[in-house]
């Protein structure tokens, strides 16, 4: 050891601080100085050497004016330049960047073969689907073809399928079914009670002089809420609030759709028994639907319920065969359109609907009706649910496309997915359309029949516009129970969902708590208020876990620099006189006070400590004969406790994400009580926002960084050799006052 350094370790605080008035401030600053001196001969004492102290420069921050911020990034943005402008034009139409390198013998008989199946899975689904949307059949033939050639323009997923989705035409239908209520439609009837609508002005179908009709209102209300949430999701493109998704955890989405469900199945009760019954809207409509089935069930049309017997025996079985020979069969069987092509030939040729009263699709039009802008008057009456819808309907196509596109190794955008499902829903609306999105069900039919790119969605729009043009009239005599069981025996794979709550409980209790919250409120309650009652409860459960988070002392992994909770572990070696405290969340106002408790009951508590050296003090002074030098010996009371066998706490800052006022407040206190009673506290491992947190709240002075370690192993090592060399470093009751 040199001579400067002996001559600094043997400086003492009363010699330190002669000629300063020898405050407790300057005994603290002097201490500190000292215990960085002497950590100074550690780093330069080989024998006594376990681990160097690390030291790292910080980047210096330029000084930027937020004028000039703005200004520079204002001209980056708004500056046009022919490579910037093509680059646009490739990443807002994916098309022009895959289609010119398309390998025509790799890809061709995949993409047709998936895309042909596909399309003969829609027509049924498509049409199935419209009735749950509260539209006629056509429509949703219309929305699948232009959803298909659209996204085949704009999508950057080569397999997601996207069309009609059950919870969102069910969505629809909830929110067309509300509007026609509101503007006197009559359910019973096609023609409206009233002349005029909610807003006192007659409705006049565009295409003639007659009365819009329920059917021709029912479209304006879907077409309009399609344009609402097409216009939402590329304003979240625009503006860049994808993030809005991640909100949506796969807890929350799992158990809205398995409540949407059976608010679906529901429904469709009613056509499988083939009962004349209005649609239940509003809160507690599953409840109400099914009071209204079993009061009206002795209507019963036989015909109907024997239809849906026949069918479901046929459908059932078929599906579950599909699924379990999937990897041996090239194709699924396309039992859906087996079912409906059988069904409309029994009843037409059977005349169920003359003789029996059975409920059927009716005439479905061939062709195209010319496009017409949305109802501007239904705008404000629609905007609050497209608001929900979107979220919805961009959460399941960037969950669907992220998964596939991680499962085949390639990447998806998902603001440009944004702007595809956007304009998938934003075009077709002038063309009667209804919301659409990716579908998990096509999807996988449409991944395992070999399709390689967006290709196949042309295929499928091709089949779709073949039945629009030629088939769609023969299915006129279809029964709607038919339909009706299309759309339950898809609802399977949601409802499988309760086979998985016991591996999910066991993997994590709280997503399962909210999946159970989201799906029974979904269902009992209706599907906006339980998809909002799902968000606000998940965001609830973040919060109770940093509330009350996990905290425990560390011991150190024997032959390592690793350290573990010594109550999760066994064989972990612990230093004596230092404590290791991990604190598992972030530091913020919530958890301050947990934070504080956990700390002092897992090492000692500060202020307990305080008190009972302030109550033994006063006994002694009460005990003690008062002389001359009362003074003195008052002192001396003060430098007679018992020197504390825990002389440093070391906080592990690594699992405290940031700190708020409140936390940096906290962390000053609990020193400050520490010191008090001689233990130092040092922090290990801070992240960089929680260093920049510490430094903007002046957690500690210029010559105090020492407090601040990159690594808790160098904590404990500057604490051991603080310790061994001068004891402790820290005030250890000089400042304590007694009253």
């Amino acid at each position: 050891m040199s001579s400067e350094s002996k001559e600094q370790h043997d400086l003492s605080p009363r010699d330190s601080t002669e000629g300063n008035d020898s405050s407790p401030s300057g005994i603290h600053l002097e201490l500190q100085r000292e215990s960085s001196t002497d950590f100074k001969q550690f780093e330069t004492n080989d024998q006594c050497r376990p681990y160097h102290r690390i030291l790292i420069e910080c980047q210096e921050k330029s000084d930027t004016n937020f004028k000039e911020f703005v200004i520079k990034k204002l001209q980056k943005n708004c500056q046009c330049s022919p490579a910037k402008a093509k680059n646009t034009i490739l990443g807002f139409l994916p098309i022009l960047q895959w289609l010119p390198k398309y390998d025509l013998k790799k890809n061709i008989l995949g993409d047709v073969m998936s895309g042909l199946i596909v399309g003969i899975l829609l027509v049924p689904q498509s049409i199935a689907y419209s009735l749950l949307a509260g539209q006629e059949p056509v429509y949703g033939l219309y929305t699948s073809f232009f959803a298909s050639i659209i996204y085949f323009l704009l999508g950057t997923s080569r397999h997601i399928s996207v069309g009609i989705f059950g919870v969102l035409c069910l969505m629809i239908g909830e929110t067309v079914d509300r509007e026609l209520q509101k503007a006197g439609y009559d359910n019973a009837h096609s023609a409206p009670s009233l002349g005029m609508v909610s807003n006192g002005s007659m409705l006049l179908n565009h295409t003639s002089d007659r009365i819009c009709d329920k059917s021709c209102y029912a479209i304006m209300v879907g077409s309009s809420v399609t344009f609402m949430a097409g216009v939402y999701q590329v304003a979240m493109g625009l503006f860049q609030v994808g993030f809005v998704s991640v909100y949506l955890s796969d807890a929350l989405l799992s158990g809205f759709v398995t409540g949407a469900s059976f608010t679906i199945l529901t429904s469709q009760a009613k056509y499988l028994l083939g009962l004349n019954l209005p649609r239940s809207n509003g809160v507690g409509s599953l409840i109400t639907t099914w009071i209204h089935v079993f009061r009206n069930i002795h209507k019963t049309n036989l015909c109907d319920l024997i239809t849906s017997l026949l069918c479901l025996l046929v459908l059932l079985p078929t599906k579950e065969l599909n699924e379990h020979f999937k990897s041996k069969l090239k194709a699924p069987i396309p039992i859906e359109l087996v079912v409906v092509v059988a069904a409309t030939l029994a009843s037409h040729f059977g005349k169920l609907h003359e003789n029996y009263n059975s409920s059927i699709a009716g005439h479905i039009p061939t062709g195209f009706m010319p496009p017409k802008v949305p109802e501007w008057n239904l705008i404000p009456n629609v905007a609050v649910d497209a608001i929900a819808i979107s979220i919805i309907g961009f959460a399941i196509t960037v969950s669907l496309s992220e998964m596939f596109a991680k499962k085949h190794g390639y990447t998806v955008r998902a603001n440009q997915e944004m702007y595809a499902i956007g304009f998938c829903n934003i075009i077709p609306s002038f063309f009667h359309c209804f919301t659409t999105s990716a579908a998990l069900a096509k999807t996988l039919v449409k991944e395992s029949t070999g399709c390689q790119t967006q290709l196949s969605g042309v295929v499928t729009a091709l089949v779709l516009l073949l039945v629009l043009l030629v088939i769609a009239p023969l299915f006129y005599s279809l029964q709607k129970s038919v339909l009706a069981v299309i759309t339950i025996v898809n609802l399977r794979g949601a409802l499988r969902k309760f086979r998985d709550l016991p591996k999910m409980w066991n993997i994590s209790r709280m997503d399962t708590v909210i999946w159970f919250v989201t799906m029974l409120s979904s269902a009992l309650l209706s599907t906006e208020i339980g998809l909002l009652v799902g968000v606000c409860f998940s965001m609830f459960c973040v919060i109770l876990r940093t509330q009350k988070p996990k905290s425990s002392l560390l011991g150190l992994v024997e032959e390592s620099e690793v350290f573990e909770s010594v109550s999760a572990y066994k064989n972990l070696q612990t230093k004596p006189g230092i404590k290791i405290f991990r604190f598992v969340a972030p530091l913020y106002y919530i958890n301050k006070e947990c934070f504080k408790s956990a700390l002092y009951k897992q090492t000692v508590n500060p202020i307990l400590i305080k008190v009972a050296w302030k109550k033994a003090a006063k006994r002694k002074i009460k005990e003690e004969v008062v002389t001359p030098g009362g003074i003195q010996d008052e002192m001396s009371v003060q430098l007679s406790h018992d020197p504390l066998e825990l002389h440093t706490i070391v906080i592990d800052c690594s699992a405290i994400q940031f700190l708020d006022t409140a936390g940096i407040h906290t962390l000053k206190e609990v020193r400050r009580d520490y010191e008090a009673i001689g233990i130092q506290v040092l922090l290990a491992q801070c992240n960089p926002s929680v260093r920049d947190s510490l430094t903007k709240g002046e957690y500690c002075k210029k010559e105090e960084e020492n407090l601040l370690f990159y690594s808790v192993y160098e904590a404990m090592a500057f604490a051991e050799v603080s310790k061994n060399q001068k004891g402790i470093c820290v005030p250890n009751g000089l400042s304590l006052s007694i009253v």
